[in-house]
Parts: C-alpha cells; sequence; structure tokens
C-alpha cells in the first residue's frame, strides 16, 4: 500500500520538522555567521529567546549544519529534566550527564559516552561528573567538540551552580580535553540565571560562569516572514487569503512565532469549514479564529500569563495596564528580564509585545472576576438586538460602588484595578456575543475599550455592527479639567475607530471623597461627537 501523503500544517507544539511544517529557515533567524565565527574562537557564549520562539528548532538545524560542514562534531542536550532535582546536585548533576551522554549518541553517533556513563561514569563525585564526561567527550574526537545545552535555565541552585562550575573548570582544557564551545540556551540570560534552591531570590550567574564571550538574542518573525510563512499555505493548497489579513496578523502577534503558527493552525485546521482549500479564507474568519485561540487559554498563553505573578513582572506590566505612569519608575533590570520574557517591547516606546498579549493579560487576570460575576448579557440587550450602554454603564456604577474596595483588595496589580474591574464587568457581557478590544500603555493617561456587538444574530460580524467607544481616567486633578482632557482622547479615538457612541468614565481614587459625590453622570458635546460622562 502506497505510504498517505500528508499535507504540510503550521506547527504549534515542538521543534519544527520541515518535512511537516510550513517553515522559515532557523540559520535565517540568528546572525549565524557570527554564531560559527564564535565556534571557531573557543568562545562559550549564551543564545537566549522568550519560550516558544523557535529556539529548539534553530539549535537543531545549527547542530546538523556543524555536523554536516565536517569541522566540528557538535551535540544538543536538553537537560530541563534535571530541574526536577531542584538544588540537589547529588541528583541533578547525574540526571544532566544522562542526557548528554544520549544526546552524543543520538546526534553524533557516538555509543562510547553512553558506555562509559553506564560503566564507571555515575559512580564519580557529581561535582567532578560533567567535567570528566566532555573531557573524555573532548579527547575521544579527532575533531573538535561543539555542545548546545538547552533549557540550562531551568536549573536552580547548587544544581544550576555545579553545572556552571563544571563546564568553567574545563575551560582552560578546550579544545583537546574539553569542548570547543559550548552553547547555553534558554529564556533568561546568565545574569537571571537562579541561583537559590527555590528561586526566590534571583542573583547574578555571572560568578559562576565568567566565561561568557557573548549573549545573543533571538528574535521574532518580522512583517516579510510572517506572510511568507502563510502564503506557504496558499502555494501548498492553492487556498487564498484574504491580503487585509496580514496587517492584523502583525498586529496581532508582532512576529511571535507560537502565536503566527497557532493563528495559522486556528484558521486551516481547526476552523473545520476551511479545510475545503477551495474556500477564500476571510478577514473576519481571521478575527475568529483570533479570539478562538485566545479564549482556549492554550498552554503558550497560560504560561505567559503564569509570570505575572512573579514580583518583577508585576512591577513592570501593572504599570503599563496603569496607563498613568512612566518608565522612570521601572529599574533597569525589571524591564530587561520582563522583555527577555518576551511580555515587552522597548522600542519605539515601552508596550506590552502585541496585540493578542494586550488582550490576554487583562483578562487572564480577571478571569475569577469575570466567571464570579452575576451579571447575564441578556439584561443588556435591546428589542433591536443592540447593546443599552446606558443601562449597562449605570449597572457599572453601582456594581463598582458595592463592591470595589472587596474586590480591588483581591487585586495584585492595584493601581490598574478599577480599569482591570470594569474591563472584567464589560468582559462577562461581551463574552454574549461580542467582542471588546483595548488600547492602554504607559504614559497615555488612559485606556481605551472597544465593544463591537453584531447587530443581525444570522450574520454575526459580517453583518451591522453596534460600535462603542468606552475612555477609562483616572481623576488626579479637579473634575473640569478631567472631564475636558478626557472628551478630547475619547473624540479622537471614536473618530480613529469609526465608533457610534461614545463614553468616558471617570474613577475618582481618593478616599476623603464620599460615594455620593464620586457616582455621577453627564453628557457632553466635543467635535461632533456626544460623549456621555460617568463618575465612580
Amino acid at each position: 500500500m502506497p505510504a498517505r501523503t500528508i499535507e504540510r500544517f503550521f506547527n504549534n507544539a515542538g521543534p519544527t520538522k520541515p518535512e511537516d511544517h510550513y517553515h522559515i529557515d532557523p540559520l535565517a533567524r540568528v546572525d549565524w555567521d557570527e554564531i560559527q565565527r564564535l565556534i571557531d574562537q573557543k568562545r562559550y557564549f549564551v543564545l537566549h529567546a522568550p519560550r516558544q520562539t523557535g529556539k529548539t528548532t534553530t539549535l537543531l538545524a545549527m547542530m546538523k549544519t556543524l555536523n554536516e560542514q565536517g569541522h566540528y562534531v557538535c551535540a544538543y542536550a536538553n537537560i530541563e529534566g534535571a530541574q526536577a532535582a531542584r538544588g540537589d546536585e547529588t541528583k541533578g548533576i547525574p540526571a544532566a550527564c544522562s542526557v548528554i551522554a544520549r544526546s552524543i549518541e543520538d546526534y553524533a553517533g557516538d555509543p562510547r559516552m553512553t558506555a562509559w556513563w553506564r560503566s564507571e561514569g555515575r559512580s564519580g563525585e557529581p561535582q567532578d561528573q560533567l567535567t570528566q564526561m566532555l573531557r573524555l567527550w573532548s579527547k575521544q574526537n579527532d575533531r573538535p567538540t561543539v555542545l548546545f545545552l538547552d533549557e540550562v535555565d531551568a536549573l536552580v541552585g547548587d544544581t544550576l551552580i555545579s553545572l556552571l562550575r563544571q563546564i568553567r573548570a574545563g575551560y582552560a582544557q578546550r579544545p583537546e580535553a574539553f569542548p570547543q564551545s559550548i552553547v547555553l540556551c534558554g529564556v533568561r540570560d546568565v545574569r537571571d540565571y537562579r541561583m537559590h534552591q527555590e528561586g526566590s531570590e534571583v542573583i547574578t550567574g555571572g560568578s559562576a560562569f565568567n566565561i561568557k564571550a557573548e549573549s545573543l538574542r533571538m528574535g521574532n518573525f518580522s512583517q516579510a516572514e510572517c506572510e511568507a510563512l502563510w502564503r506557504q499555505h496558499s502555494e501548498a493548497t492553492g487556498q487564498p487569503f484574504d491580503p487585509a489579513i496580514f496587517p492584523e496578523l502583525w498586529e496581532d502577534t508582532r512576529g511571535q512565532p507560537w502565536l503566527v503558527n497557532a493563528l495559522g493552525y486556528e484558521l486551516t485546521w481547526r476552523h473545520k469549514p476551511a479545510r475545503d482549500r477551495s474556500q477564500l479564507l476571510t478577514l473576519e474568519a481571521y478575527r475568529a479564529a483570533r479570539e478562538r485561540l485566545i479564549q482556549s487559554r492554550a498552554t503558550h498563553l497560560d504560561q505567559l500569563t503564569d509570570k505575572l505573578r512573579e514580583p518583577r513582572v508585576c512591577r513592570v506590566i501593572k504599570l503599563l495596564l496603569a496607563s498613568e505612569e512612566s518608565a522612570q519608575r521601572l529599574p533597569v533590570d525589571d524591564l530587561q528580564y520582563v522583555e527577555d520574557l518576551g511580555l515587552i517591547e522597548r522600542t519605539p516606546t515601552l508596550r506590552i509585545s502585541n496585540r493578542i498579549y494586550q488582550e490576554v493579560i487583562p483578562r487572564d487576570l480577571t478571569w475569577t472576576t469575570q466567571a464570579t460575576m452575576v451579571e447575564e448579557p441578556a439584561w443588556y440587550i435591546t428589542a433591536e438586538h443592540r447593546l443599552d450602554m446606558a443601562k449597562l454603564l449605570a449597572a457599572f456604577q453601582q456594581f463598582f460602588r458595592e463592591h470595589a474596595e472587596s474586590w480591588l483588595e483581591r487585586f495584585a496589580y492595584k493601581e490598574a484595578g478599577p480599569q482591570l474591574l470594569m474591563q472584567a464587568f464589560l468582559q462577562r457581557i461581551v463574552n454574549g456575543g461580542g467582542r471588546l478590544s483595548r488600547e492602554y500603555g504607559l504614559g497615555r493617561k488612559r485606556t481605551d475599550l472597544l465593544i463591537e456587538w453584531p447587530l443581525d444574530e444570522a450574520q454575526g460580524f459580517n453583518g451591522p455592527l453596534q460600535r462603542v467607544v468606552i475612555e477609562l481616567k483616572i481623576q488626579h486633578q479637579g473634575r473640569t479639567a478631567t472631564v475636558a482632557k478626557g472628551l478630547e482622547q475619547t473624540a479622537d479615538y471614536a473618530d480613529r475607530v469609526g465608533a457610534d457612541e461614545a463614553h468616558l468614565v471617570l474613577f475618582d481614587r481618593r478616599p476623603e471623597v464620599s460615594w455620593e459625590e464620586k457616582i455621577w453622570q453627564g453628557e457632553e458635546q466635543y467635535g461632533g461627537w456626544r460623549i456621555t460622562t460617568w463618575g465612580a
């Protein structure tokens, strides 16, 4: 029976295999000439990038190329399994050595290290096992050896310190009796490696690994690469994309490789009608795929939002969510760390990395809050299937008055508490069939919300939409001055997105002001817009 032909697809799990997946050449995603120069110069260095950026795929491609060139013997090993030992080097180092020995056999075709480890290597002292293994491997080969160690930063405490120090111990003997080059790969740079057993205190790893020559960071896809990757699907299947998708794809992902691939898989495969390859993939189909991906709480997105609980991440993200502060309050090391995790970009301005993360982060922070609310969408839908925004915002005022103190106390992100609570309230309603989009960032002095609500249930987002702008601001000055500035910002945003109606909500955080003074409603004209104003 002939082998079944399997259609290539977008890879959203594990290393990319060119025979199975649409892909961008991994070596084109790094400065391969620079990496080869460092290896030729016998350098030890770090290659780091956020999770699911394509590090493993790239390391495997580099290893394959080096072995094919014939100048070196190269092996790749993922030592994440040693993390289970935590700070116990008597378990962690043997676990790492066992993986490295098997990897040398698998990737370099050399079973001698596996045999040595089983016969005598494991009986040695853990503080010297790795040094002995790499020494023996290098001496047994007639070509210099190169080792790529992946997920090094998953290790903690004495396991990590011992591994780094054993590498440093053999450094002077390279290349005759130790690897010509060792590349440490992970999410973090070595300065952020967790030396304490439980990772509760982060101190520099430099003292344990001061032989590092360079620290290279792997970037995202470019805009052109995003489009080129997706067009491989059209070339392979004949199925066309609406060209309007590609600018949205770029802003939604900013080239984050997992997001680009996951969206492609969601649109072209999980959405079963799209498996008819004669069907045009429309912009609305893309937006629906985007929403499904966000709501799926996929592993990548869960890992991402789990980082929000870390104090260093919280310090940065809470100011971005609040939109009120400047970056002057943020330690440079915290900014670099959160950037290394892939959560923020610092150029041209400091912001959440992409639009999907901008959606996922506030949703995750308020998920429990939203899930425990009693509000129901049907309460706020008119007979014409429109959202009754006056009724909805009046209900939020009462909800905020009754629950603000107890609910805001639950947020670790208290600076952005009012904005997050309102977003949770709206998300609870909009999840009944609409879409809520957000814009926020350092120094904007506001949070912009856009509700899109389908007016024809049969047509959904392909039919007419109710488009509502809600501007959120914290009242720092007197009400008159804050309203005046807010009206200008609200009208500008409403113009930009083509809204049907506009609302401005001011939060007064001053404890000495009574709720009777904080809760109010008004109406203003600005630039042709009738803007309803609300106090909370």
